[in-house]
């Protein structure tokens, strides 16, 4: 499984990218607005510099139309720029006119199998079903996960399916076991799942031991 980073910070990714463990990064409006800037094609360009795997940017627009022509201009940013678009009747309609033109689409607010098969069917290269949202409400979100990709391996569709909206490190562990191909996580969760108490006493004990028998 692939791990993304969903944020539009900039030191936040550059810090994560170091760490090697960083295949992609998910932005969304409001995310960017959490940074103070309206600028989102300075944010995604910028972020796109940083990492070599797959950027989604998410558009704004609610009627076809109005969609392709601003994912049009937003995979021109760069390269390995993904649109992300709602799993509407309009989102649907722009996919797959986007996708045969090979403008990769990571179709978002995924909330059920219905959905994510209509996504795949579309030619969406991504759908990002929201595993906390769907806990919020008293649903198992991780459960949705597990249906979409076990219904696209039936079928051996090629859309990847993101854990999204990951609230914790146990998550992840899930969306693995479920068979995700991505869980894009919040830096605050990444950091929480390098951390161990168990690790932290183990190189405390050694440095210890260490300076036991080490030389003044």
């Amino acid at each position: 499984m692939h791990i993304f980073l969903d944020t539009a910070n900039i030191d936040q990714i550059r810090q994560a990218t170091k760490l090697g463990v960083i295949s992609g990064v998910t932005t969304n409006p409001t995310l960017v607005a959490k940074e103070a800037t309206a600028d989102y094609e300075m944010v995604v360009k910028t972020i796109c510099a940083i990492v070599s795997g797959s950027v989604s940017a998410e558009v704004l627009a609610e009627e076809a139309d109005a969609m392709m022509e601003e994912a049009r201009v937003k995979a021109s940013w760069a390269p390995n720029v993904a649109v992300k678009i709602p799993v509407t009747a309009a989102g649907l309609e722009a996919t797959s006119v986007l996708s045969q033109e090979n403008i990769a689409v990571n179709m978002t607010l995924c909330f059920s199998v219905n959905q994510a098969l209509l996504a795949a069917r579309a030619g969406a290269s991504y759908t990002s079903p929201f595993v906390g949202r769907l806990d919020d409400i008293g649903h198992d979100g991780m459960q949705l996960v597990q249906d979409i990709v076990e219904v696209y391996q039936q079928y051996d569709l090629k859309t990847k399916v993101i854990a999204a909206s990951i609230r914790h490190p146990l998550h992840c562990v899930v969306a693995a076991r479920a068979g995700a191909h991505i869980a894009t996580v919040t830096y605050d969760v990444l950091m929480q799942m390098i951390n161990h108490p168990l690790t932290d006493i183990g190189i405390s004990r050694f440095l210890a031991d260490w300076k036991k028998v080490s030389p003044k």
